[in-house]
């Protein structure tokens, strides 16, 4: 089996550094210009099915790089962005900073301290969630020898990578977000997973 993990394209929220999460945000030109451009870098990739988170940025972004294949588009809300909650549409750029939580900055930088906001999801909760999602892909035996590309978003795939590596709280960005439309290739054969390439982007 050959998972394609992708983060979708920029949005507006990206640019201007809102909090996301769960809103339904969709791509700006930007974000389209740089799923047309991977696109292009893997369009001789034999996809043979897509699994994508239902907001509308993954949807985009993985409809792009499929194009005009013939293959299933398979929502799950497993691989959905974390939730923030209530402070979702709320900007931590330092120069427009309106989130109550002072510390929210922790969710960057200092992860075993991170504040949950009210109604959100901890860092445990979305690893859980997209590991079970992993889990599942990776046990189906009529999967194994296909090609599947997995669009997903920021936190969500660095919690699925966190899974797949044992990573602890403490090191969950590791070296940091991957780029918007920034590709991760695993291979997984006889149960062993394997990260071949992690966080390309295809464009300078």
């Amino acid at each position: 089996m050959q998972i394609y993990l992708i983060r979708h394209g920029e949005t507006d929220y990206n640019k201007s550094r809102r909090i996301q999460g769960q809103c339904d945000i969709e791509l700006n030109n930007c974000g389209r210009e740089l799923a047309k451009i991977t696109a292009q870098a893997l369009k001789d990739v034999s996809f043979d099915l897509v699994f994508t988170s239902p907001l509308k940025r993954a949807k985009e972004t993985a409809e792009i790089i499929v194009g005009d294949r013939q293959i299933p588009v398979i929502e799950d809300v497993r691989i959905r962005e974390i939730s923030f909650g209530e402070y979702e549409g709320l900007c931590c750029d330092p120069r427009n900073y309106n989130i109550p939580d002072k510390d929210f900055i922790n969710f960057f930088n200092d992860t075993v301290h991170y504040h949950v906001p009210p109604k959100g999801e901890s860092l445990k909760q979305v690893i859980d969630r997209t590991e079970n999602f992993f889990k599942e892909l990776v046990g189906k035996e009529e999967f194994a020898d296909k090609t599947i590309l997995v669009s997903t978003h920021g936190c969500a795939l660095k919690a699925m990578l966190a899974s797949i590596n044992h990573t602890p709280i403490a090191q969950f960005w590791g070296e940091g977000v991957h780029k918007n439309c920034a590709v991760t290739r695993i291979e997984v054969k006889a149960g062993i997973i394997e990260i071949l390439e992690e966080g390309k982007v295809y464009y300078s």
